[in-house]
């Protein structure tokens, strides 16, 4: 079994919407769950989504619309083919990437933060040769 150069790690209060999310919007594929996570895979990234401990999870709830994470000292990115059309299935998921007026583009790829239906920060870069503007 060839491994992923690369694994990230989300705990999430709802990993099944949170997952979803990152297959929709980050084009991942769910390859592995159990009760306790979700693996996805793609591009040489696997992305566990863990599920928060119930316990924990009983202790905060997640704000409609999810309140930004900004604190956090990881942001994940994932390269994306259309970032127009991931801000619209960020905002169907329950998570945001911000206007087109936010983005900037450095080392051939047009960049723009958002977050997950949790509030996770997370970028998507499209390659910029893949942009018309």
């Amino acid at each position: 079994m060839t491994r992923a150069a690369a694994a990230l790690v989300v705990y999430a209060k709802d990993p099944t919407r949170v997952a979803r999310f990152y297959e929709d919007v980050a084009g991942l594929r769910v390859t592995e769950l159990d009760d306790a996570f979700i693996l996805l895979e793609g591009a040489g990234v696997e992305l566990v989504v863990h599920a928060i401990p119930a316990a924990i999870a009983s202790t905060f709830e997640i704000a409609v619309p999810p309140e930004r994470r900004e604190d956090g000292a990881i942001k994940p990115c994932f390269t994306v083919t259309d970032l127009q059309r991931a801000r619209q299935r960020a905002a169907v998921g329950g998570g945001l990437l911000d206007p087109a007026a936010s983005e900037w583009t450095w080392r051939g790829l047009r960049h723009c933060d958002g977050h997950d239906p949790e509030g996770n920060v997370i970028q998507l870069r499209q390659p910029e040769a893949d942009t018309d503007r």
